[in-house]
């Protein structure tokens, strides 16, 4: 991860505005990908976050049928960059996930695998060219779980036996087991997002009415 700062300023009150960047270099189980890695930023944006993506675009699995811009459910079957904010100590969390075809996926759930809302709207727009994409969506505030501390971010594209699912903070080699499969709830591997890095020492999280009304 990369903090970085769009511009340098010594005056007072003078807002500096900053980014994080992150690059998913290696599979789920800790191998160098084949090819240029995703990149996503994130950035500070009107009520919320900008994230931006850049990736290859391998066009496998072919689009999805649903609408672009639209909600679509089991997103995850399909070429897709996802990304997942984490509150680690009540298991809360958003699960943002950006296909380059145009559909989108988010989810909040709290404990593993459990989701409690989902195909929430999303402002998501998408450039497609023949061997890359980008896409920019609008991550709003509300949606974040309180006290948001941790982060990973993911990758998925090909089909059948080819099928590659790519991972930012993948499974420590330790830590595999003969057999296993791809998860991404795997909260405990997920490490540190430090959102007042971005948006400045003084900033609190603002209180999300979506998760305020949750009870376990």
């Amino acid at each position: 991860m990369r903090a970085a700062s769009s511009k340098n300023s010594l005056l007072a009150g003078e807002h500096v505005y900053k980014k994080m960047e992150f690059m998913i270099k290696h599979t789920w189980d800790g191998l160098p990908v084949s090819h240029e890695p995703v990149t996503i930023v994130l950035k500070s944006d009107n009520e919320g976050l900008l994230m931006e993506v850049n990736a290859p675009f391998f066009n496998d699995p072919p689009a999805p049928l649903g609408e672009p811009g639209k909600p679509f459910s089991r997103l995850w079957d399909y070429e897709v960059v996802e990304a997942f904010f984490l509150n680690d100590r009540t298991e809360q969390y958003l699960e943002v996930e950006l296909c380059p075809h145009g559909q989108h996926l988010v989810l909040l759930l709290s404990g593993r695998r459990r989701v409690w809302k989902d195909k929430l709207p999303l402002e998501f727009e998408v450039t497609r060219m023949k061997t890359k994409w980008e896409g920019k969506a609008h991550l709003p505030w509300n949606y974040f779980p309180p006290c948001t501390n941790k982060f990973n971010a993911f990758a998925i594209h090909g089909s059948g036996e080819e099928r590659k699912y790519e991972a930012l903070y993948p499974v420590p080699q330790h830590e595999l087991q003969e057999g296993q499969k791809p998860d991404f709830h795997r909260l405990e591997f997920f490490k540190d997002l430090n959102l007042k890095g971005l948006m400045g020492e003084d900033w609190k999280q603002p209180e999300s009415d979506i998760w305020k009304f949750l009870t376990n």
